[in-house]
This record gives C-alpha cells, sequence and structure tokens, in this order.
C-alpha cells in the first residue's frame, strides 16, 4: 500500500517517473543495472534482505544511482547506518506520503535528507545528549541483529517477529542466540530487559 501510494505521488509530476520496481534483492539488483536510474527509493525490510550491504550494492553497482531509505525505523542508529553505507537520505514510512517528494528532489540536487524529527536526534546525539545503554556493544550487532533486538524489546515474541521480518522461527532463534553472545548476556530475560531499555533509550516505548 505504500508502494502504490508513493507510485502514484511521484508519476503525478512532471518531472518525475517510476522506471521500475522490485520486492528482492535480486530484482534489485538488476532492475538497477537495466534502468540505470537517478534515485533508489529503498525499503531495508525486502522480503530476502536488510541492511546496509544492499544500499553498498547499489552504490557499486550504480554510483549515479542516489539512494532514499524509507523505512518504519525512526531510531537515528539505523540512518546513521545507512548514511555510512551510501544512502543520501532517510526518511520514515510515517513521513514518506508527505514529505517525499522534498525528500526526493533534495537528494537529486546532492542534499543529504532527513526528516526534522531524525535530524534532530542525531544532532543531538552527536552534541552529547542521552546516551545509549552500551552503545560500542550495540554498534557489534547487525542490522538484522539489531532489528531483532528492537521487535524483542517492543514485546514481541519469536513468531511475531519471524512473521514480520519475513524468516522462520529458528533463524530468529539464531539471531537472539547471537545477540546474547555479542552484548554478554546470559539468558533469555536478560535480553529481554537489555532490549527493553535500548528501545526506551531509543524513545520508541
Amino acid at each position: 500500500m505504500v508502494r502504490e501510494r508513493l507510485r502514484e505521488l511521484i508519476r503525478n509530476e512532471s518531472d518525475l517517473t517510476v522506471c521500475g520496481e522490485a520486492e528482492t534483492r535480486a530484482q534489485t539488483i538488476e532492475l538497477i543495472a537495466q534502468t540505470r536510474p537517478h534515485i533508489v527509493l529503498l525499503d531495508l525490510n525486502l522480503k530476502d534482505s536488510h541492511g546496509t550491504d544492499l544500499i553498498k550494492d547499489i552504490v557499486a553497482a550504480e554510483p549515479k544511482a542516489r539512494v532514499l531509505v524509507i523505512s518504519m525505523h525512526e531510531e537515528s542508529l539505523f540512518a546513521e547506518r545507512a548514511v555510512r553505507a551510501g544512502a543520501r537520505g532517510y526518511i520514515t514510512k510515517q513521513e514518506a506520503t508527505k514529505n517525499v517528494l522534498q525528500a526526493i528532489r533534495s537528494v537529486l540536487e546532492g542534499q543529504i535528507y532527513l526528516g526534522d524529527a531524525l535530524a534532530r536526534r542525531l544532532v543531538t546525539k552527536l552534541v552529547g545528549g542521552t546516551q545509549v545503554p552500551a552503545l560500542p556493544s550495540v554498534d557489534l550487532l547487525s542490522d538484522r541483529e539489531l532489528q531483532v533486538m528492537r521487535l524483542i524489546g517492543l514485546g514481541h515474541s519469536t513468531q511475531q517477529i519471524a512473521n514480520e521480518i519475513h524468516l522462520d522461527h529458528k533463524t530468529v532463534e539464531t539471531y537472539k542466540a547471537r545477540i546474547k553472545d555479542k552484548l554478554d548476556l546470559k539468558d533469555a530475560n536478560a535480553l529481554l530487559q537489555y532490549a527493553i531499555g535500548w528501545v526506551r533509550s531509543q524513545g520508541q516505548i
């Protein structure tokens, strides 16, 4: 539904056109090679992929294509990772239908685009605002592990997480085990408490 709405908004603009759509990592790379777009609107949660590796692949495959991430995550940490990987902008899905045209044009003009709320949070972080607990440890997590931990902190069960990010139950359990190992958490309860604290520090609950 979000994609359909974005397509409609873009096609109503005389200076913009949609040259293709993809649902998987492979389709994305193939389509970019075929169409050579000026800008790619990217959801980090494709059916078979997540995270900054895809941004890096897009930039490598088509250096002139600028990536604008449209994400369900508002956290500054996700945005920071995306920009470090080569994205030229980051906007949440909640903002997208209102501000996506402004974001697209800003990125096409060579600017970095961040939503107002997200930009304020990044600036606060950079100037020494509220610190995320154990941030160096959190930085050790992969994008997918961070995504799983966020959902744990929001109170989602393993099956709910699996359904939301298109993974099977066992794979989610594997990610949870990796998170515990990287963060030196002794059991599932310790992981839950840590995840809740981290999500709260990000202003999500």
